[in-house]
């Protein structure tokens, strides 16, 4: 056997060793297999209890994870009645006296397809291509829950002392975690003093050093409809008369954002940046300069010879940073009542219906929001339309807890160790409604929110890809900082 560790101490070289064999011998393949399972979040896909995809895959995870028989590990499938189910396990402490514990969270639920796949690729089509291993969900995050007991059994392979481990994996990340909050509840004994939370589900500024992710925006979304007619009419024959519902819809939505610069106008939608957040912003935009816009895969074309490019809202780092961190934003996100082009005839269309996701600052509470958001939308339509808003729920966004001196250093060791520069800290614009829930139950406890989802890996979008030599040294330096997690 081998000796003991000091605590506090792991040999990085051999972590890494440790994580890159797990991952080209084992986690590779079973990523391949998860990805070809469409198992999409109940939102979009109701009858996911009937499919039974959401079941095969946390099945399939749990077999894997009693099968690398981690010394101490025990693990649960638990279900409550009429919700997704989640995966709880727990590691014992070891060669520590701490009463704290680590929690380690994942999900395995994935986003819809989407179109615009490259040919060769697809959602439910995994191709391990130059180090990326393409498909839906593979980057977000079905790799949590491989890369966690990875990191687990690098501090093993060590007898590196550590302190307890309990990992939670759900299945409705991607619905907004409406099932979540009664597992927390159930669990709460059993998830005891938590101190440190790894939350592999977010992204990385670039792939050369270890990222944590300081803020999360929140969300409110909802399906915005206006209705005019009961029936599609002659657009000859009633243009000019009766008001068109896409222009109706403009005009609503125009109360809520200014559409020649994209700004929210609700003042209650917006709050200050923070002074530590706006330095570390101006940190992560010298780091990353051009590369915050110009990663994004912009339509060009050819105009008289010479190559356009669509533009961005600003092209200035920090303020880049700032707009999909700290700024909230309305994005549509799909929309009904248009037929197709090729069946568009000369009709004046009877409503608009267009799926809304608004994007909310870290500090804005998401439910007042909501509200807001449906009074401004519906009061005093023009013309009279029957103008509704259905809202599908809001989450919170998120603000990290100040940094302890400890964790601060232990990030930094990390990223040193295995990537050559020290950690960098970024806001997130997406949301991870868990971590909000964290902060509430455990407010003393720090926070690694990271993740694989680095330049051009388009989560939820085509062409989603692991980035997998980013992903075993992000393994390795998550085991590296439970290692320096302190001894009571």
């Amino acid at each position: 056997m081998n000796a003991r560790v000091p605590a506090n101490v792991l040999d990085a070289t051999a972590a890494l060793t440790h994580a890159t064999r797990a991952w080209d011998e084992d986690i590779v393949r079973q990523l391949t297999d998860y990805i070809a399972i469409p198992a999409k979040s109940p939102s979009f896909d109701p009858d996911w209890a009937q499919h039974g995809y959401l079941d095969t895959v946390l099945r399939n995870a749990a077999a894997w994870v009693e099968a690398q028989k981690v010394p101490g590990l025990k693990l649960e499938i638990v279900r409550l009645e009429g919700r997704t189910p989640v995966l709880f396990f727990e590691v014992a402490a070891s060669g520590t006296q701490t009463a704290q514990t680590v929690l380690m969270y994942g999900h395995l639920d994935k986003q819809p397809e989407f179109n615009g796949w490259r040919s060769g690729l697809g959602p439910w089509t995994p191709k391990y291509e130059d180090g990326k291993l393409y498909g839906r969900g593979g980057a977000d995050d079905g790799y949590a829950v491989y890369a966690s007991i990875a990191a687990v059994q690098a501090l093993k392979a060590q007898n590196a002392p550590h302190p307890r481990i309990v990992g939670l994996i759900e299945t409705c990340e991607e619905s907004g975690s409406h099932d979540l909050l009664p597992y927390v509840d159930a669990l709460r004994p059993r998830l005891g003093d938590v101190a440190l939370v790894v939350c592999l589900d977010s992204g990385a500024g670039n792939y050369d050093q270890l990222w944590l992710t300081t803020s999360l925006r929140g969300m409110a979304s909802g399906v915005l409809k206006v209705e005019i007619l009961t029936e599609g009419v002659h657009s000859g024959d009633a243009s000019g008369l009766v008001p068109s519902s896409f222009r109706i819809m403009r005009q609503v939505l125009d109360r809520l954002e200014d559409s020649a610069t994209g700004r929210l106008l609700p003042a209650s939608f917006h709050c200050e940046v923070p002074a530590e957040r706006l330095a570390q912003a101006q940190a992560t935009a010298a780091i990353l300069g051009e590369e915050i816009y110009k990663r994004f895969p912009w339509a060009h074309y050819d105009c008289g010879g010479a190559v356009q490019t669509a533009l961005p809202t600003t092209t200035d780092p920090v303020q880049a940073l700032l707009n999909r961190t700290w700024l909230p934003t309305l994005s549509v996100t799909g929309a009904e009542g248009f037929p197709e082009l090729r069946n568009a005839g000369n009709v004046l269309r009877p409503y608009t219906a267009f799926k809304l996701s608004l994007r909310l600052p870290p500090l804005v509470e998401a439910g007042a929001a909501v509200q807001e958001l449906k009074a401004l939308l519906e009061d005093n339509a023009p013309y009279q339309a029957r103008v509704t808003f259905q809202g599908e729920g809001g989450a919170t966004g998120w603000n990290a807890p100040a940094t302890a001196p400890w964790f601060e250093n232990a990030l930094n060791a990390a990223s040193q160790a295995h990537f050559g520069a020290p950690c960098g800290y970024i806001g997130q614009g997406g949301t991870i409604p868990l971590m909000n829930m964290l902060s509430a139950g455990f407010p003393s406890a720090q926070m690694m929110v990271c993740g694989v989802l680095g330049p051009k890996s388009n989560a939820h979008g085509p062409n989603e890809f692991l980035h997998v030599p980013y992903a075993k040294k992000l393994t390795a330096a998550v085991a590296q900082v439970i290692a320096a997690f302190p001894a009571a």
